[in-house]
């Protein structure tokens, strides 16, 4: 009868060893989820718009830089861009708080040559939808 109170013990200590085994494997798989979790849902936002290129930067680049760019991307010649520049001036328009008017006009131009959707423009001049959809 020892040895079978023996085996007895000798189970229960191993049963008890997988427990607390379990028990510990479980509490880290609650651990390291919890840290998932709260790393993914605390996270400070990433930028978005990152570009070192502002759009105003583009637009300045497309004006200054060769002749053909400027058509083949807002579809004018640049003359032509200055004209139009100079006539929304002649009927009132200017520059808003933080764009300005030739970024406004070259955001209305670049949207109706390309026909993109507000978040492709918003991307090329790295703005929001709403200054974009304005």
């Amino acid at each position: 009868m020892d040895n079978n109170h023996q085996d007895e013990e000798a189970q229960q200590a191993i049963q008890h060893c997988l427990q607390q085994f379990v028990v510990f494997v479980v509490s880290i798989i609650l651990l390291a989820t919890t840290t998932i979790l709260n790393s993914t849902y605390k996270k400070e936002p990433e930028p978005y718009h990152t570009l070192i290129l502002t759009g105003e930067g583009w637009v300045i680049e497309l004006l200054t830089g060769h002749p053909k760019r400027i058509h083949c991307e807002l579809g004018v010649h640049c003359y032509v861009f200055v004209k139009l520049i100079s006539e929304l001036c002649a009927f009132g328009h200017s520059d808003s708080k933080f764009v300005s008017l030739e970024e406004q006009l070259a955001i209305f131009l670049y949207s109706c040559v390309t026909g993109l959707t507000v978040h492709h423009v918003r991307e090329q001049f790295q703005r929001s939808n709403e200054m974009i959809s304005q």
